[in-house]
């Protein structure tokens, strides 16, 4: 999670309806600058709503991770792949993820934070535990809601564009990215 106390809490439009098909993809057929950037770290506790209130457990990197993101881009949802090491078989893999960059404008947030979430379902949570992430491309700004529903749809939304876009030749590729191999002991 990143909290930089200097920054402003900017108002976020309200959502008020969703125009992006959810069939679709976004962005171009391969990552342009900024992207791809790559952001790692020791999984952090953040504020708990993803997985109890929204259905959606993200994971929070520590703030000296995120330089690399919050300085070339714009607050709002992106999309790339993560991996967490060392957590239990079959969750280690590169994985889908979608990753909002921002001041959650529905919680009234004054910190900016980044918050991923992985498209997995694992066994057990892994804070402490070493992430990788590349982000690789950029889904939509931040919004506020009007409520707790219309957030968790949008998340839903966000999801299958994010799977969609991952599904292009260009951006498969990353799964193999050096960035995500496991170092030898």
């Amino acid at each position: 999670m990143v909290q930089t106390a200097e920054f402003a809490s900017p108002d976020a439009p309200f959502r008020t309806s969703r125009k992006l098909r959810t069939d679709t993809a976004v962005g171009p057929e391969a990552p342009v600058q900024p992207f791809p950037i790559y952001l790692s770290g020791p999984v952090q506790r953040g504020f708990g709503r993803g997985g109890k209130d929204l259905g959606c457990p993200t994971a929070n990197l520590p703030d000296e991770s995120l330089p690399a993101m919050s300085t070339v881009t714009q607050t709002g949802v992106y999309y790339g792949y993560a991996q967490v090491h060392d957590a239990e078989e079959g969750d280690n893999a590169v994985l889908p993820m979608v990753m909002s960059l921002g001041y959650n404008p529905f919680y009234k947030n004054k910190q900016l934070t980044a918050e991923i979430h992985i498209m997995h379902e694992f066994k057990s949570d892994f804070y402490g535990k070493e992430m990788k992430a590349v982000v690789l491309g950029y889904i939509r700004p931040e919004l506020d809601y009007v409520s707790r529903e219309a957030l968790i749809e949008d998340i839903e939304i966000d999801k299958r564009i994010a799977i969609n876009s991952l599904g292009r030749c260009g951006y498969e590729a990353y799964k193999m990215d050096p960035h995500f191999i496991l170092p030898k002991l």
